[in-house]
């Protein structure tokens, strides 16, 4: 196995054909779209509600247990998760709520009023629908569990015994650069300082799963090499190749790693270090303190097939190629999901050449008469705004990649130890690792548990 830097590939001379060939998908008459879209909500209503119904369901319970106040020509409506009241005006249909204000559409607020004013007509309204649970199997989810670490231990020294040993031209003898992987991800995984992870190392050793038990320094030492870092970013693509026929669905986005400050990314991402640029300011978040990982996942299993690093007010959208080039190489594409920030032309094209449908959400201020928009563009937003249900159930699997941000530093930690930019770099490049050799472990559960 050899790395690599995984450099993009050009995607400005796309050709025609493959363009004209992937836009077939949308040269569909818009009342084709709405019918398709209205008896897709009707078939699978009994198991998946749409997403408009899902807030009117919402609102039936709002209107149902919650006490709502009018005060002139508002209502004031009790939030179903906090204390917070949210202002309806039903007669202009606003509402002072997030979900109204980005999206613009009909939230559960005034779905909760126009159904009070329903039932002190004199309508029956129905009950809520209950909310959706799954069970657990826990004797799987308990055999999983308590063989990890022991699994993980196998799969990898797997991965890292298929490492090509650079040849060493001068200097001491150092250790193997499988055995420098293999330490560097197991220190990571078992999320205790370097000195206590000596005696992990010994037991490694007995195992023959290191040919030496290396001093705490010389782990630490080997995590801020630069020469790591490729292999690493190798490693995480191998890890995700025996889950390459079960995800063909995927997911992008991108999350903030501490290195060292006790702040939250949401924080450091929307508040006011966002505007700073530079060096560190009284009160705010200087870039140095956090390092930007992009990813791409599969929906279904949640395997992190392709990552990039950056610094913390880097962009997502020039990230989004090298992701999608990287995962193209080894998995089938039929969809990926992104946010607004992936709102462009150039990723919309991308999608579809590599023979996927991208759903990526459009701005507030997206419009279709830009003379500066392109065919694809045009077909695309026409298909999301006569279609938005269909659209928004696709997209909304785009939560899995927040999911497997939660996972990983739930598991591992969402602060970085290392000091160094490189060893940063490797740290944050070892948990991905981490997490998909237990996704790969998790995978390996009877079908049921899936």
């Amino acid at each position: 196995m050899r790395a690599s830097s995984f450099k993009s590939t050009k995607t400005n001379g796309l050709a025609g054909l493959l363009v004209a060939t992937q836009l077939d998908l949308f040269d569909h008459s818009v009342i084709e779209h709405t019918e398709v879209a209205r008896l897709l909500c009707i078939r699978r209503a009994p198991k998946a509600r749409c997403m408009m119904n899902a807030r009117e369901n919402r609102g039936l319970a709002i209107a149902a247990r919650s006490e709502i106040t009018r005060q002139g020509n508002r209502w004031l409506v009790p939030s179903q998760t906090s204390g917070k009241l949210y202002a309806v005006d039903y007669f202009l249909s606003t509402c002072s709520c997030l979900d109204f204000q980005e999206n613009e559409q009909k939230c559960k607020h005034l779905y909760a009023v126009e159904l009070l004013l329903q039932r002190e007509s004199g309508a029956v309204l129905p009950e809520p629908a209950p909310r959706k649970t799954y069970k657990q199997e826990w004797h799987e989810y308990n055999l999983a569990q308590t063989n990890e670490k022991a699994r993980f231990l196998e799969l990898l020294y797997g991965l890292c015994a298929g490492v090509n040993e650079p040849l060493q031209t001068m200097g001491r003898p150092r250790m193997s650069f499988a055995d420098m992987l293999f330490c560097s991800a197991y220190k990571i995984y078992s999320t205790v300082s370097s000195r206590r992870f000596a005696s992990d190392l010994r037991d490694a050793l007995q195992k023959g799963l290191i040919s030496q038990a290396p001093h705490f320094n010389t782990v630490c030492k080997y995590l801020e090499d630069e020469a790591l870092t490729p292999y690493l970013k190798q490693l995480i693509i191998e890890s995700s190749l025996p889950l390459k026929t079960i995800d063909w669905d995927f997911a992008v986005d991108s999350s903030g790693f501490s290195t060292g400050v006790y702040q939250k990314w949401s924080d450091a991402k929307w508040g006011n270090a966002r505007t700073v640029y530079g060096e560190k300011q009284p009160n705010e978040v200087n870039r140095k303190d956090w390092i930007k990982v992009h990813i791409m996942t599969g929906v279904k299993t949640n395997i992190v097939t392709a990552v990039e690093i950056t610094h913390a007010h880097a962009g997502d959208s020039p990230q989004f190629a090298p992701l999608v080039e990287t995962t193209s190489q080894n998995f089938p594409i039929q969809s990926v999901m992104g946010d607004k920030a992936y709102s462009a032309e150039k990723n919309l094209k991308l999608v579809l050449v590599k023979g996927g449908m991208p759903y990526i959400d459009f701005r507030k201020n997206a419009t279709a008469g830009d003379r500066r928009s392109g065919s694809v563009w045009k077909r695309m937003y026409h298909f999301y705004a006569q279609n938005q249900e269909r659209f928004m159930q696709r997209y909304h699997r785009r939560s899995n990649v927040e999911t497997t941000f939660s996972m990983i530093k739930a598991k591992f930690g969402e602060r970085l130890r290392s000091k160094s930019a490189t060893g940063q770099v490797n740290e944050v490049l070892c948990k991905i690792l981490c997490h998909n050799v237990c996704c790969l472990i998790q995978s390996a559960l009877p079908k049921k548990c899936l």
